[in-house]
């Protein structure tokens, strides 16, 4: 699922919002530059963060918008397998112990949302 990506303002960009344990992609523009990111619906709860790893400086997902392990309860790297809690972007078993997903921010309810950088 591709959102669309309209944009309502500098460094931010309105997306559909992903069914609960799905995620969805989407670009933004920060500084002049473009930024990947995604989002993931963890029980309701909706969280994005830029697509590079911490670790190794490469995008997540290795296939479009696989994000998720197997079970569907963790995030993971697909370059190293490091495994991040999706509700704080913490890397929870790996090569990154403790390092962070950079994390953005999710404003809005329902079917569209809008995520924008951090200050």
């Amino acid at each position: 699922m591709e959102p669309t990506a309209e944009d309502p303002g500098a460094g931010s960009c309105a997306v559909s919002a992903p069914l609960p344990g799905q995620t969805a992609k989407f670009r933004l523009e920060r500084r002049g530059k473009v930024v990947e990111g995604f989002i993931i619906n963890v029980d309701g709860s909706h969280r994005a963060y830029v697509n590079r790893c911490p670790h190794a400086g490469t995008p997540l997902d290795l296939w479009p918008n696989e994000f998720l392990t197997e079970d569907g309860q963790h995030l993971i790297c697909a370059t190293h397998g490091a495994i991040f809690e999706p509700r704080s972007g913490v890397c929870v078993e790996g090569p990154c112990p403790g390092a962070v997903l950079e994390a953005l921010v999710v404003e809005g309810q329902g079917p569209r949302l809008v995520v924008r950088c951090r200050n």
